[in-house]
């Protein structure tokens, strides 16, 4: 039986869903629940990108480097390969991965001189690096004959892993295993040790489908994403794959080492920090799939569990009653709450935070849910972030809403809001159509930056009367998107933290970008 290897791509083509940006603290975390799950390989961003993603991938590197391959994203330049090669040189097994970098290629030049631009990029990533991946943008429009003789060629120069994408979306399952096949067929007699990987996208929702079609006829390893987050319709479903190999072991002949009760943690998390809703009957993630509202159904369950569901809950991490928290839970309680969801990587100090934070909350809502020890990780992975040497280079610059004070009535709405900078604390007024559109005047009234509210989204994170309200909203500046999120039980002031976290994005943008 044959063993898939899972490439997660989630802090790559997950992250290209506009509006989200997680910063280097929060792809960590992602990782070291990759990790956990038992990922065979996981992708970051572009070291290329931007400063703060060169910076993410090297502590990814460095932190789970030594247990875990890293595939780090390249374009076919060679400052580019050493940018990655300065990231992963102590990692145990790390993947470069050549992708054709358009913008910086096509400029008077023909598709010959891109494709031999590309032969010795791969080349001298081999030279520095024993693994080399190279994807075929776009293969399943390519014309076959073609697309083989590239193959041949990048094999030659020293490419070990051959992914041949479904870029846009175009291919039916029957078709594009019939790509697969072919190729795989030529490919093991060329070189048997290579490893041919396979990347689709869902704009046709054939995402799943193309891929567990590829596993048949020869695919050695998948690139997904949790949820199947990625642009446009999104990427396959890494717990869709991990669990129809899981059913039908012996149809496919083939299995992953996946971890699949760490797939709700993982899909939570995930979900969490990105900000991006899971569709309620998403297969395998959504809140409805464990779901039955049919009495006679109902019923037949409580006789047999398997009678409407072939995927018992507890396989992915499900678990049918949920720890509850109050005031009065000690320290071993939150430590077993936190170790449920996924959460038990912390210093003494940490968690010594965490705990003052869960009093503070837990005497506010009266009882803890999952999602609100969600919350409670995700402020400490801001504070840690505030440790952040950028960070630091600015922080007398940024704002800290100290209090805001809001009368609203069915007429109009009033907001003072006090905000502090560095030594000094400033009074702002404004008045809006709804109390949280007053408190965005008020605060624009000190902080006098002309950002305009791009979206604005709340929706409650957590059970009770006291539920936590999550605001995520995205703000423009200068034609650039910033997005920022805040979490409270009172939606006004989680919408006023959120403005103002935004706000300095955009400080923090503006000053590290003069020293770059």
């Amino acid at each position: 039986m044959k063993k898939i290897l899972i490439m997660d791509t989630t802090l790559r083509d997950g992250e290209k869903v506009p509006g989200t940006k997680l910063n280097i603290n929060e792809q960590l975390k992602i990782a070291y629940q990759l990790q956990k799950m038992n990922v065979d390989v996981i992708e970051t961003s572009f070291p290329s990108l931007s400063h703060n993603d060169l910076e993410a991938t090297k502590i990814i590197a460095q932190k789970i480097g030594d247990k875990t391959t890293i595939s780090i994203p390249s374009r076919a330049i060679r400052h580019d390969i050493d940018e990655v090669y300065s990231c992963v040189k102590n990692s145990y097994d790390p993947i470069i991965h050549i992708v054709l970098g358009s913008s910086d290629l096509y400029n008077g030049k023909n598709k010959e001189q891109i494709f031999m631009q590309n032969i010795d990029a791969i080349k001298y990533a081999k030279s520095i690096l024993p693994k080399v991946q190279y994807s075929f943008t776009d293969a399943s429009r390519q014309d076959f004959d073609i697309l083989w003789e590239k193959i041949k060629l990048v094999v030659e120069a020293g490419a070990n892993i051959i992914n041949i994408p479904d870029t846009v979306s175009v291919m039916v399952p029957d078709e594009y295993g019939e790509i697969i096949n072919k190729i795989n067929y030529r490919l093991k007699n060329l070189d048997k040790d290579i490893i041919l990987s396979v990347h689709c996208h869902n704009d046709l929702g054939l995402a799943t489908a193309n891929s567990l079609i590829a596993i048949k006829n020869g695919a050695d390893k998948i690139e997904c994403t949790i949820n199947g987050f990625g642009e446009r319709a999104g990427n396959t479903a890494l717990e869709e794959v991990a669990m129809a190999l899981k059913l039908h072991k012996k149809y496919y002949n083939a299995y992953t080492g996946l971890v699949t009760r760490e797939i709700n943690n993982t899909s939570k998390l995930v979900s969490y920090l990105m900000g991006i809703d899971i569709q309620i009957n998403k297969p395998i993630t959504g809140s409805n799939v464990f779901s039955h509202y049919s009495n006679l159904r109902m019923k037949e369950i409580t006789n047999s569990e398997n009678t409407y569901e072939i995927i018992h809950p507890e396989d992915v991490g499900i678990e049918n009653s949920e720890l509850i928290l109050t005031s009065r839970s000690g320290e071993s309680a939150l430590k077993k709450g936190l170790a449920k969801i996924g959460f038990d990587r912390f210093t003494n100090k940490e968690f010594k935070n965490l705990f003052k934070e869960f009093l503070e909350l837990a005497n506010k809502k009266k009882e803890v849910y999952s999602y609100d020890l969600l919350y409670l990780i995700e402020k400490n992975l801001e504070e840690s972030s505030k440790q952040d040497e950028e960070f630091l280079q600015v922080k007398n610059k940024l704002y800290e809403l100290i209090d805001i004070e809001v009368v609203s009535n069915i007429l109009f709405s009033r907001a003072t809001v006090k905000i502090k900078r560095k030594d000094s604390v400033f009074q702002g007024e404004g008045v809006g159509n709804g109390p949280v559109d007053a408190v965005y005047t008020a605060i624009r009234d000190v902080i006098k930056l002309n950002i305009e509210l791009g979206e604005y989204k709340i929706k409650s994170v957590s059970k009770g009367k006291e539920a936590l309200g999550k605001v995520d909203i995205q703000v423009i500046y200068k034609n650039k998107d910033y997005t920022a999120k805040a979490v409270d039980t009172d939606v006004v002031r989680a919408s006023a933290y959120a403005f103002v976290n935004a706000i300095n994005s955009v400080i923090i943008d503006k000053e590290t970008s003069k020293t770059v």
